[in-house]
C-alpha cells in the first residue's frame, strides 16, 4: 500500500469514538439549550471536512490516547465516506446554529436532533448514515455496464 493510499484509510474504531464524543456534545447542546456546544461541534466538523477525519480534534484524541491501548485495527476503511458524513454533520450544525442564534429555537433543536440521531447510531452500532448516503450518491453517479 502506498503512503497516499494509507493516508486515505482510517481506523473505523476512531470513527465510532468520534461519533460517541459528537453524541455527547450534541446532547449537551439540547440539554443546555445552548448554541455554544453546537458551535464547538461545527468547528470540529469543519476541521474534519477541510483536513480529513484523522486530523479532527476527536481523531487526534483517539490516535494519541485510545488507539495505543487497543492495538492495530483488523481492517481500515476508506476515508472519503466518513469525510462526506462530516460535511453532512457540518450542514446540520450550521443550520442548527442559525436557528439558535436567530431565535428560531425549534430549527436549532430539530437540526441538532437529526445530527444527534446520526451520531448516536454510528457510535452505538457502527452504522454511519452519512457514509451510506455517500455510497448511494456514488452508485447513482457512477454508471455501471451491463454484462450479458
Amino acid at each position: 500500500m502506498s503512503e497516499q493510499q494509507a493516508a486515505q484509510q482510517v481506523d473505523p474504531r476512531g470513527l465510532r469514538f468520534a461519533a460517541g464524543v459528537t453524541t455527547v456534545v450534541l446532547a449537551l447542546t439540547l440539554v443546555l439549550n445552548s448554541p455554544w456546544p453546537l458551535a464547538v461541534q461545527a468547528v470540529v466538523f469543519a476541521i474534519s471536512v477541510a483536513f480529513g477525519v484523522s486530523a479532527s480534534p476527536y481523531g487526534l484524541l483517539f490516535k494519541r490516547l485510545v488507539r495505543p491501548r487497543l492495538g492495530p485495527p483488523k481492517e481500515l476503511e476508506d476515508a472519503a465516506p466518513p469525510r462526506f458524513a462530516q460535511l453532512v454533520g457540518l450542514v446540520f450544525a450550521v443550520v442548527g446554529l442559525i436557528g439558535y442564534l436567530t431565535g428560531v429555537t425549534v430549527l436549532g433543536v430539530v437540526a441538532t436532533g437529526f445530527a444527534l440521531v446520526a451520531a448516536f447510531v454510528n457510535a452505538a452500532v457502527g452504522l454511519c448514515l452519512g457514509c451510506e448516503a455517500y455510497l448511494l450518491i456514488h452508485r447513482i453517479r457512477t454508471p455501471t455496464t451491463a454484462t450479458n
